[in-house]
């Protein structure tokens, strides 16, 4: 984690079975119509194109940004929003390498603020924030698959300018630390000692999936269509 100056298979169906029949639809093909007749010809082809958003579903698979945490923040928005919405909460399914610390936590307060409960899903890796982001879902509901890499680490920060500036960018150094330390004690209900031993000691810590499960860090390691 960094901090500067300034679907479609079947499978899917087993692994998000909380979301209560929220799968993603699949291509819809039929027998093809004539555009004279479109209700009774056999001839024609309809394609019904899926749309995440619809179901609730959004996909982190970059690194985080400010750009990416608008986009997540307008989406959760937006299906708060949303009056016409068929679904009860929502999906956010996370591949990521980490990224800006403050775009991730932008995005967690958005999602603790959220009527909508967020699951979390995580998957192929959920390393630095991806992995605070993850931690955020709503509990009993934050699911890895079980070839998914987890990492765990201190913040890093990359800072220039003259004395003044340095040393007034060290408070931000603190509450970086607390903030991060906060959150991890409140998502996994682990002491800061254990905490500190365990997850945010001075070298990065990658973890199986299961031993994520024994730290608190998820609720469930689903393999696909299980």
């Amino acid at each position: 984690m960094f901090i500067g100056k300034s679907v479609t298979n079947e499978g899917w169906g087993g692994l998000m079975e909380d979301t209560k029949g929220l799968t993603v639809p699949a291509y819809s093909i039929t027998s093809p119509v004539s555009a004279a007749d479109t209700s009774t010809s056999p001839t024609a082809i309809k394609e019904e194109t899926p749309s995440l958003a619809d179901k609730g579903i959004y996909i982190i698979s970059e690194s985080f940004t400010p750009v990416l945490a608008k986009n997540v923040i307008t989406w959760i928005l937006e299906a708060n929003l949303n009056p016409n919405r068929t679904f009860t909460h929502l999906t956010l399914i996370i591949n990521s390498p980490g990224g800006q610390v403050p775009s991730a936590f932008a995005i967690i307060d958005a999602m603790k603020g959220s009527a909508l409960p967020v699951h979390t899903i995580g998957l192929g890796q959920i390393s630095s924030c991806g992995l605070l982001t993850f931690l955020a879902g709503a509990k009993g509901h934050r699911v890895l698959t079980p070839n998914t890499a987890i990492l765990s680490h201190q913040w890093a920060w990359a800072s220039w300018g003259k004395e003044h500036e340095l040393f007034a960018a060290v408070k931000e150094f603190g509450l970086t630390t607390k903030r991060i330390m906060d959150h991890y004690k409140a998502c996994t209900g682990l002491t800061e000692d254990v905490i500190r031993a365990r997850l945010l000691p001075a070298e990065d810590i990658w973890l199986s999936p299961e031993e994520a499960l024994e730290l608190n860090i998820c609720d469930q390691v689903r393999t696909m269509g299980a």
